[in-house]
């Protein structure tokens, strides 16, 4: 019997995909992800918290996350991109940030990997009117160009997190968050939600994937 090769999957972005600390009360998707995967697949998460599309690189974190050996890289960034994050971290959207998702793909092709791109969840900010407003907005259609314009398979959470808190209301979703005064960063539940959303898009945006996704949770 021949064995399945083992799937390497690395995840970079920032606090909303991180490991976060035990006891912290905060997780984020990639903290939980392995959970829903089957033996096949090893999740590296080198998400690291504060960190944008810029940043990330210039600290040398990205060097770190290829050095692994990825067969899959999972990139999700914008929050810290939005402007008054200061001038070492916030990206333009139309501008450097797309240049930076570009070259964060163009780099993981000539690793050998192959890339996937994930849009970041809105921050959970409702307007007077009851809905959401965010400024991640401009970030995740960026990245959804980018994914259209390169051919990379793309998983969007901000779509899927916006229409969520939309449905929900605002109370009614408070749990999806850490603490009532923190509307960016996942619960346990909240990273839980999040993690099975992209679990569950593998076969349909990367078909190769299908096999990591653990069985109870297969589509195709």
């Amino acid at each position: 019997m021949v064995e399945e090769r083992e799937v390497r999957i690395v995840l970079v972005g920032d606090s909303l995909v991180e490991s976060h600390a035990p006891g912290s009360g905060v997780f984020g998707w990639g903290q939980v992800l392995p959970e829903l995967l089957s033996r096949q697949a090893v999740c590296f998460n080198k998400a690291a918290g504060g960190r944008s599309s810029k940043s990330y690189r210039d600290e040398g974190l990205w060097a770190a996350a290829l050095a692994e050996r990825p067969d899959y890289v999972f990139i999700e960034f914008g929050h810290n991109d939005c402007p008054g994050k200061g001038p070492h971290r916030q990206t333009d959207p139309e501008t450097t940030y797309a240049a930076n998702l570009r070259q964060y793909v163009a780099e993981t092709r000539a690793a050998g990997a192959r890339p996937v791109l994930v849009t970041p969840p809105t921050r959970r900010n409702f307007g007077p009117d009851g809905r959401i407003t965010s400024v991640l907005g401009p970030y995740a259609e960026a990245m959804k160009g980018v994914a259209a314009e390169l051919g990379v398979p793309v998983i969007d959470l901000f779509t899927r997190s916006v229409d969520l808190f939309n449905q929900l209301g605002e109370a009614a979703s408070a749990y999806i968050n850490c603490r009532p005064d923190d509307r960016t960063h996942f619960s346990q539940a909240g990273a839980r939600l999040f993690a099975a959303v992209v679990a569950e898009a593998l076969p349909r945006i990367e078909p190769s994937l299908a096999p990591c996704l653990a069985a109870d949770r297969r589509t195709v």
